[in-house]
């Protein structure tokens, strides 16, 4: 299961930033809103790396329902900042083999596509992973 943490986004076009309550010291900023998400994911990944390499725990995601009873979190959405659910996806430094199916010519697309970027299916498919999942939350 992925691990997602509610995140306080404010700011306007051009300049968005995102804070996490449950991430002391982790931010993102992006000129729009879906940069400033995708930038978000991945500081929160780097943040908690940083976390675990320097012997410190990572704190527990709190629910919306938690954070809205926090008072400094409450005067935040009251002065105009918005929930973003991001999630957690830590790299874990080794590689697992993995059997899937899918449709051939899903395949060769996906072969053709990995060959124009210059990397391997399973980079290919790695990297769309994370696009996705920084979609779905």
């Amino acid at each position: 299961m992925t691990t997602r943490y509610i995140a306080l986004v404010d700011g306007k076009a051009g300049a968005y930033g995102v804070s996490f309550p449950d991430a002391d010291g982790c931010t993102a900023m992006g000129k729009t809103l879906d940069e400033a998400l995708v930038n978000a994911a991945r500081s929160l990944a780097e943040w908690a790396t940083h976390a675990k390499i320097a012997g410190l725990e990572v704190p527990s995601a709190r629910s919306a329902e938690e954070l809205r009873s926090d008072d400094e979190v409450a005067e935040l959405l009251a002065d105009g900042a918005a929930f973003a659910v991001i999630p957690l996806v830590m790299e874990r430094g080794m590689s697992v083999r993995a059997n899937l199916s899918m449709d051939a010519g899903l395949l060769a697309a996906i072969d053709d596509a990995a060959e124009a970027a210059g990397v391997t299916r399973s980079a290919f498919l790695s990297d769309a992973a994370k696009v996705k999942l920084q979609q779905t939350f």
